[in-house]
């Protein structure tokens, strides 16, 4: 089993670029199943959850070819519709071809998703939207069974504005009748990243990037091409580095305004951030200042970016409050941090954390993708050697961070271990 081994102390600095968004990758790949003709997408990250998405659509009947970070894809005839338990067992977001598969075949199968433990993440707004759309559904054997002759558009309400279930309504929208107006919708830039692809597919949505999307219903979609949007969690992640080392990093090729909440926390830490065109420099040194954060829906602060904030808030001066609102088991980090001597205290939603003067290398394990990408942070400031155990979990949504934080002048190895 691989791990990260981490001997910290070094001071980051450099410029890397940003790589293409895995939250972005997964929904564009499960929408070319809306199309029978070739699509090509830009960009595409080589990463593990990217790799099973591809195979899965692979065993829909998908020809796919990549060349580099450019993924040619064609699906003439939708030759299975049942997405299997092997094939999604790892990741949450294979339910997205739920959506494409109801509304090309009038058919899908489709396995109640796994992947990271931080919390329920309940797909029931999903299966509410496509029943009101006139969809049968059910669940059978740890299956999503749907079927419709025709889905048809109707006015439809989240109740929360739920980033998957937005994509999925909205893909399973564009081949429906008439007209689907969706309220509260998920604000998120990959949800308008997914929008203007299928408007290049020949899709009519308006107010993409909104709360509220309109979708009128075509006939058939077509192919076309697409490159995704950076990924904003990647560089929040690249920046926190900079700042938790007190060094000076610049990332290129990035959308800042994807990234306004997090550029004003850091800030108001006493970082210095540096806005230029698509780069973001990142800079601190001495003491930085505990603040509080909030995690909320787009464009409140990402909660991808949660445990990696706590990270740095373990080595400032004063207490901050880290408010989880999202995903009701997204603290699994918090005692690996304690492993390291991070003073955090539970109470229900809010972690209360301490600033230390520094954390002590450890032998710690990775809960989820994003609780390993804060514990190769505080790996970075800690004394002495630590070892992140389980970064299958970061390889999910990270391409080669070790190689990126090493050409920054951070000491970070790929190492097998026994067990």
């Amino acid at each position: 089993m691989e791990a990260f081994r981490i001997r910290g102390g070094n001071t980051i600095s450099g410029e890397v670029q940003a790589d293409g968004a895995k939250n972005a990758a997964l929904p564009l790949l499960a929408a070319t199943l809306l199309t029978g003709q070739p699509c090509t997408i830009g960009r595409v990250p080589d990463l593990a959850d990217v790799r099973t998405m591809r195979s899965l659509l692979t065993a829909l009947g998908t020809t796919v070819e990549a060349n580099g970070a450019t993924v040619a894809l064609q699906t003439p005839n939708i030759t299975s519709t049942e997405a299997p338990y092997d094939l999604v067992k790892t990741m949450r977001a294979s339910i997205l071809v739920l959506g494409p598969l109801l509304a090309r075949t009038g058919e899908a199968r489709v396995s109640l998703p796994g992947g990271c433990a931080i919390g329920a993440r309940p797909i029931s707004l999903h299966l509410e939207g496509l029943a009101r759309m006139g969809a049968e559904i059910k669940i059978e054997h740890g299956y999503v069974v749907a079927k419709a002759k025709k889905l048809t558009g109707c006015r439809l309400y989240l109740d929360f504005p739920t980033v998957t279930g937005t994509m999925n309504l909205m893909m399973a929208a564009t081949l429906a009748d008439g007209v689907m107006i969706i309220e509260n919708a998920a604000c998120e830039p990959e949800v308008k990243d997914l929008a203007d692809f299928l408007i290049r597919m020949g899709a009519r949505i308006d107010g993409a990037g909104t709360d509220r999307l309109v979708i009128e219903g075509v006939p058939a979609l077509s192919g076309a091409h697409h490159a995704m949007i950076p990924d904003r969690i990647e560089v929040g992640t690249l920046m926190l580095a900079a700042a938790i080392t007190r060094g000076d990093v610049t990332v290129t090729g990035l959308h800042p305004a994807h990234l306004e909440a997090l550029i004003q926390k850091l800030r108001e830490a006493g970082a210095t951030v540096d806005v230029t065109g698509d780069s973001i420099r990142t800079r601190a040194s001495g003491k930085l200042h505990a603040v509080s954060i909030r995690t909320l829906p787009h464009p409140g602060f990402p909660t991808d970016l949660q445990a990696q904030f706590m990270a740095l808030m373990t080595v400032t001066e004063g207490m901050g409050i880290v408010t989880e609102t999202i995903f009701e088991s997204r603290f699994t980090h918090v005692a690996e941090y304690a492993r390291m001597g991070a003073n955090i205290r539970l109470e229900g939603q809010n972690a209360i954390v301490t600033g230390m003067d520094g954390l002590s290398g450890a032998e710690v394990m990775a809960t989820d993708l994003r609780a390993s990408a804060g514990l190769v942070l505080a790996g970075l400031v800690a004394d002495g050697e630590t070892l992140v155990r389980r970064i299958y979990h970061l390889d999910r949504g990270y391409e080669k961070l070790e190689q990126k934080l090493g050409s920054l002048g951070a000491d970070v190895a790929r190492v097998t271990m026994a067990g």
